[in-house]
């Protein structure tokens, strides 16, 4: 082909994606979430919708496709046509299932156009308020003093509380038995019920129950203390290194347009600089934090490599 050509595709190339990106969208964008409806993520999706939707000028539809750990939406948006009108609220919890399984049916990283994230929140370590258990020392003592006779809930095997448990054991030098269950507040409850001595979760479905005494919190995995558990010191404290702030973020199908991801990731920015927006994620223990589509990529695949190193150093058997 002759450079004339080439030129004169590549012209007629850019003139249709940005054709494409002036009448983007033309119809309601769906925003899928991979679990039930109620949840952290399912709320902030819904905040997300609404405020987005006048910026689109076209309804965000949230559509629950629960399952698999977030694993059914994630392959639904990887899958779908690449038009910018299909998109997913993505969790952290998608980089601990990509070190975990043994097979995907996408992949994690190049089957999506990353677009931003939304929101970042730590994760608390929190025990019931009449454990003997009152400190983060207090628990590594315990543990050395009795290897895996100190428990902890999760919602299911390479969940974000699964891994973290394991990495602050790796750090920690000690052994804790991981109790897994099905999703759900079971985890919570069998803490609460001292049937389980600790849980790492998230700080949206934590904070309540510490703020209304029915958990005692350790630790959060900040980087700084939050303002909102001033006297909750951070884990790195005890166990230096051990920080983690868990995000839900935004993605599409890998082919998306780029001039589509650059309307979308301009518009998120102006929902997230809204002060009700700000509000409201904060409400939920979390604060608003808009990236670039390439610092999402690069958030994503450097989680995925943190937990695939720690899966394979704890010998963690993958699903």
């Amino acid at each position: 082909m002759k450079p004339s050509t080439i030129a004169a595709a590549a012209v007629l190339l850019l003139g249709t994606a940005a054709t494409f990106a002036q009448d983007y969208p033309n119809r309601p964008v769906r925003l899928i979430v991979g679990f039930a409806p109620g949840g952290s993520g399912d709320i902030v999706a819904r905040v997300v919708a609404q405020h987005l939707a006048p910026l689109l000028g076209q309804p965000v539809v949230v559509e629950n496709k629960p399952g698999a750990g977030g694993m059914i939406g994630a392959e639904l948006v990887a899958k779908a046509p690449a038009d910018g009108h299909t998109l997913l609220l993505l969790p952290s919890g998608h980089a601990t299932g990509a070190a975990i399984m043994k097979k995907l049916p996408f992949e994690p990283v190049k089957d999506f156009a990353w677009i931003t994230t939304v929101t970042t929140y730590p994760f608390v370590i929190a025990t019931r308020p009449e454990s003997q258990i009152k400190s983060l020392p207090d628990v590594i003592a315990r543990a050395k003093a009795e290897p895996g006779r100190i428990t902890y809930s999760s919602v299911g095997v390479g969940t974000a509380g699964h891994l973290l448990g394991e990495w602050f054991s790796a750090e920690g030098r000690i052994q804790l038995l991981h109790v897994p269950f099905r999703g759900g507040t079971t985890p919570l409850t069998e803490v609460q019920a001292g049937r389980v001595d600790l849980m790492f979760d998230t700080i949206t479905l934590t904070l309540p129950h510490i703020k209304a005494g029915r958990l005692h919190a350790l630790a959060v995995t900040s980087r700084e203390p939050v303002e909102y558990l001033p006297n909750v010191p951070v884990a790195s404290q005890a166990v230096p290194g051990y920080v983690f702030q868990s995000w839900l973020g935004i993605a599409a199908p890998a082919a998306t347009p780029a001039a589509v991801v650059e309307r979308l990731n301009r518009e998120l920015r102006r929902v997230l600089g809204q002060p009700d927006m700000q509000k409201r994620l904060a409400d939920l223990g979390g604060a608003a934090a808009p990236v670039t589509p390439d610092a999402m990529r690069v958030r994503v695949t450097s989680e995925i490599s943190h937990w695939q190193r720690l899966v394979e150093s704890r010998g963690i058997e993958k699903q």
